[in-house]
């Protein structure tokens, strides 16, 4: 449900502008241009080739762009932040030693590497000595926050009754993330399956299977989630919520998938009073219960040991976590060499404890100022995207009305919550070892979420940490967030001119606002229920455009003969070219965009458009290339410059670029819809 953008925000005022331009930071580095490229030949290469030079892919990496450079300035924050924690002695049960202990456990490699594979042994031998009637309890223990063996569950916001916590199965069980990776046979993806046969394989046997039981059991694993895979629905489905929503009762679940012990399933979660769940992937559920009623209790045995151990795996011993690395970090992404410990072992309180963490990052790195004037910026985007929505040609007035509504419902969450969680009840025994800590953190942060069961929505929860370096708007509610983690230099300076500020936090921000109307969004209204508030007429116009759109990304080659799919990436598309337009327009009006004052020999429109490709400048692999194709929504950074530009008058007449231009577009072939 939750529509996340991993973007990175600067902060403006759009009243500024009363400096000189000599008094201005530079927003737009030209050191980070490739003058030997045209703007029309390829726009990215010449505005981002200098920084990409500049800065050649870490092994470490299989993407580094200026979007990981601020993430990486906050990791070095956090770990200061953590590292001065142990400083100073530390009260038993207060998040600040709950936030060390964790951390100094993830750093001990002389004790991890001395446990090896005890910390699971108990945990294996109970899921080898399963029988057929333990399978619902063992499914309820690991999908408590461990892993998703056969399928997933969790309780969000009903799509059509947005104050109503309902009760979800996901489609799961596949633990390379995407079907395709099963199903098809390209040279690349036969490579990723091979690595993850032999990575199956090598972890059952540090934790204790034999070679022969081990290489069966791989054999077993792959057999089941390639099933799994072969009824999952496509990435371009699961875009569908209509095709998503399907209400069971719960006599219907235990009819349609008997082979599941439902009652013993959600007692064994903690869930109670349950009379309605929404299954997703109804195809899915009814091949997970073939295989529970045909598979033998060893392959079942197999699976759930291997999903217990994957899960496990990054939180033991070097060679655990070894192999964990060559598959789904070497394998499927094209990265060298691991990161080094301090920064792996951040993560863990980073995203268990994450507000614990937060309320500390807050007070230290978050200026209370950057708040407001984020808040007066975000007003001046509403603004221009609701005259946007007023001049449409394609959108008849009645609609024009509903939208204008949703828009002005917005609610705008920016820097840190509220109210904090409460971690009064997490536990951390540093007596005991990091993965059974880690285990603790998770099911406490899925017993949160299951909590939720049974009573109202909270609107004022917030769906990422206050450190988190991104972005989001969240249909259910129909609210746009900007944690505090993105609201700092190098992308907030409001010292830099007004057109470096716009073409990157002011396009993010209307990149998050135009999600309410993409092609998930907008089939929520302004309360964040899943309705039909549009006319037949204006569906299909929208549709038509979309179309479109899509067509133009999907036409992209992204490496080898492998194109783009711009079906799949076409919520953030929309959300590219819309923040692109209200952020444009939005910036039209300050003093600067009416003027034609020039900084290091650039107009204002040109270092509008500079700042907006400069936040995509990136290098690559090509193995990451290719599974963010599989995998991710966003389409790759280039293609979020060149093809977005590409429709837009201004980009062409701010730098000349003409018919015979490798980057031209003829008008009629340009398609705008926010």
């Amino acid at each position: 449900m939750k529509k996340t953008t991993k973007l990175f925000l600067s902060l403006a005022l759009l009243s500024t502008m009363t400096m000189t331009a000599g008094s201005l930071a530079k927003g737009v580095d030209p050191a980070n241009l490739d003058t030997s490229t045209k703007p029309g030949e390829d726009f990215y290469q010449y505005a981002c080739g200098g920084w990409m030079k500049a800065n050649p892919l870490d092994p470490q990496y299989s993407r580094f762009g200026t979007f990981d450079q601020l993430a990486e300035n906050n990791r070095e924050q956090l770990k200061n932040l953590i590292l001065g924690l142990s400083k100073a002695p530390l009260a038993q049960g207060t998040n600040a030693k709950k936030v060390a202990d964790i951390f100094n456990l993830g750093m001990d490699s002389v004790r991890l590497n001395k446990e090896g594979n005890m910390p699971v042994a108990q945990d294996l031998g109970k899921i080898k000595k399963a029988k057929r009637g333990d399978y619902a309890t063992l499914l309820a223990w690991l999908q408590n926050g461990l892993a998703a063996p056969f399928f997933q569950s969790g309780v969000m916001a009903d799509f059509k009754d947005s104050n109503l916590n309902r009760f979800y199965i996901f489609g799961g069980g596949m633990n390379l993330g995407d079907r395709d990776y099963y199903l098809e046979n390209d040279a690349n993806t036969k490579n990723v399956r091979q690595a993850y046969v032999a990575y199956i394989q090598k972890v059952l046997q540090l934790s204790g299977y034999k070679g022969g039981a081990a290489k069966k059991a791989a054999k077993n694993v792959l057999d089941i989630e390639t099933q799994l895979a072969q009824v999952a629905l496509t990435r371009e489905q699961s875009r569908n919520y209509d095709l998503l929503y399907n209400i069971y009762t719960i006599d219907r679940l235990k009819k349609d998938f008997a082979n599941v012990d439902w009652d013993a399933y959600f007692k064994a979660l903690g869930v109670n009073g349950v009379k309605e769940v929404c299954v997703t992937e109804p195809a899915s559920m009814s091949k997970v219960n073939e295989l529970l009623g045909s598979l033998s209790e060893e392959k079942v045995r197999d699976y759930l040991a291997f999903c217990y151990i994957d899960a496990a795996a990054p939180y033991l011993s070097d060679d655990f976590v070894q192999a964990n690395f060559d598959v789904y970090s070497k394998a499927l992404q094209g990265k060298k060499v691991q990161q080094p410990r301090w920064k792996r072992a951040l993560g863990v309180p980073n995203n268990l404890l994450g507000d614990a963490v937060g309320q500390l990052y807050v007070e230290k790195y978050f200026p209370e100022e950057s708040k407001k004037k984020m808040a007066k910026l975000v007003d001046n985007l509403r603004i221009a995207l609701g005259e946007h929505i007023a001049h449409l040609t394609w959108m008849s007035p009645a609609t024009k009305v509903n939208a204008l509504v949703k828009l002005n419902s917005y609610t705008v969450k920016i820097g840190y919550p509220d109210k904090w969680r409460d971690y009064s009840k997490a536990t951390v025994d540093a007596s005991q070892s990091y993965w059974t800590n880690v285990m603790a953190l998770k099911q406490f942060e899925a017993q949160h979420q299951l909590s939720q069961f049974g009573k109202p929505v909270d609107k004022e929860r917030w769906q990422m940490t206050p450190q988190t370096v991104n972005a989001y708007y969240e249909p259910s509610t129909n609210e746009i967030c900007f944690p505090a983690g993105i609201l700092q230099k190098p992308y907030f300076d409001p010292n830099a001119d007004d057109a470096s500020n716009y073409g990157a936090i002011g396009v993010v921000i209307g990149h998050e606002m135009t999600h309410g109307f993409d092609d998930q969004g907008r089939h929520f209204d302004q309360n964040g229920n899943m309705i039909d508030w549009w006319t037949k007429q204006d569906a299909e116009a929208f549709d038509a455009l979309a179309k479109k759109l899509g067509q133009q990304y999907s036409a992209e080659i992204v490496a080898d003969t492998v194109h783009a799919n711009g079906t799949f990436t076409m919520g953030e598309n929309i959300g590219d070219q819309g923040g692109l337009r209200v952020a444009y327009s939005a910036f039209k009006k300050t003093d600067e965009g009416e003027s034609n004052t020039k900084i290091d020999g650039f107009t204002p429109d040109q270092r509008f458009f500079l700042s907006y490709a400069n936040v995509w400048a990136n290098n690559i692999t090509k193995e990451e290339i290719l599974r963010r194709t599989k995998v991710d929504p966003h389409s790759l950074g280039k293609n979020r410059v060149n093809v977005a530009l590409r429709n837009l008058d201004a980009f062409f007449k701010a730098f000349n670029i003409k018919a015979g231009d490798k980057m031209w577009r003829a008008p009629e072939d340009r398609v705008i819809i926010w």
